[in-house]
């Protein structure tokens, strides 16, 4: 059997698994040993299945693919994140980029092999969308980023975020598919409290998460306050404006009552004044959002933003917290290996 025309053992079900091994005449307890390798103990290939016997594995092999990622490159920055270029089944790159900080260790996983979105700021949104990985390949960068933090930190994750390489949310059954096996007790175990999926923004969406009752946080990348600017860098927000964004955060809460957070990364001379600031207070004050995360713009070869001087930032901020907005200024991490917000794009 070919490889293309073999099943992806990680798509079928516990029942689906117990049904083949009784057809070839194997005993019950295989499921479960099966099942571990799969989702426990992390093998990447059948081979590794060392409780298995070789005839089963053998046929295994001959019945199933197993695609799953592969760590193509590693690169260390001077503040101890790394970030790391997975290579796919079928020869794509995608990255992931291990956070570690006094209190917490984050993976910063990626939803899709580049994005479609165009955000003007973003080097993801000036590559073509290739395709959307699958919610094994997600598991996997988990997994991968995982071993990283145990090697290099001696400790597990203790987050995970969905802001690497496209928009989660124009890939939702595979993230969910994701969030569920990263969740499960007989997965990584994770609380849903600990995962972040932040979006650009695709009103219709959000309320779907609302309507799946998530338990997971969300982030909304807002950027700009008004719908002319927003349009200007973020295309998204011509078909999903703030108003429809408004109304669509407002019912995810009132469905989950899970925490959201509002992404606002500073450009120069663009939505950095006490204008644009008191926008974004009238915004934060018309949505349940916990907190404004204010993020250091991180520069691209690609786009002509700056960032704000030290004294402008601090006179933003300063004005948020004034009118008593939770604001938190997020400073880069990774930049020196372009593992910054905003800087993947495969290079």
């Amino acid at each position: 059997m070919s490889h293309a025309a073999k099943q992806n053992i990680r798509n079928l079900s516990k029942n689906q698994i117990a049904e083949y091994l009784e057809g070839i005449g194997e005993k019950k307890f295989r499921l479960q040993q099966i099942w571990e390798w799969l989702w426990q103990k992390h093998a990447f290939d059948f081979q590794s299945m060392s409780n298995l016997s070789k005839t089963l594995r053998a046929q295994l092999e001959d019945s199933f693919s197993f695609p799953s990622l592969k760590i193509n490159t590693t690169q260390y920055s001077e503040d101890r994140t790394i970030k790391v270029g997975f290579k796919t089944f079928d020869g794509h790159l995608v990255e992931g980029v291990l956070i570690p900080s006094d209190e917490r260790i984050t993976a910063c996983v990626s939803s899709q092999i580049g994005c479609s979105l165009n955000c003007k700021f973003c080097a993801t949104g000036y590559m073509e969308r290739k395709r959307n990985l699958n919610f094994d390949e997600i598991y996997d960068e988990v997994v991968l980023l995982n071993q990283l933090s145990f090697k290099h930190r001696e400790k597990k994750l203790t987050n995970i975020v969905f802001m690497g390489m496209g928009e989660p949310l124009l890939n939702y059954r595979s993230v969910m598919g994701a969030i569920e096996r990263i969740t499960a007790a007989d997965g990584l175990a994770m609380s849903p409290r600990r995962i972040t999926v932040s979006t650009a923004g695709v009103a219709k969406m959000i309320k779907q998460l609302g309507d799946d009752q998530v338990r997971f946080k969300l982030a909304l990348s807002l950027h700009a306050a008004n719908d002319k600017k927003r349009d200007q860098i973020m295309p998204i927000n011509e078909t999903n404006d703030l108003k429809s964004l408004i109304e669509a955060l407002n019912y995810f809460y009132q469905k989950t009552e899970n925490e959201i957070t509002l992404e606002y990364i500073l450009f120069d001379k663009l939505n950095d004044s006490f204008e644009d600031a008191a926008e974004l207070i009238k915004i934060y004050r018309q949505i349940p959002a916990d907190l404004v995360n204010i993020i250091e713009y991180n520069p691209i070869d690609f786009a002509k933003f700056k960032k704000p001087t030290e004294e402008k930032t601090a006179a933003f901020m300063e004005y948020l917290e004034k009118n008593r907005v939770n604001a938190r200024l997020r400073r880069s991490r990774g930049k020196d290996i372009d593992a910054a917000c905003g800087q993947l794009a495969n290079k």
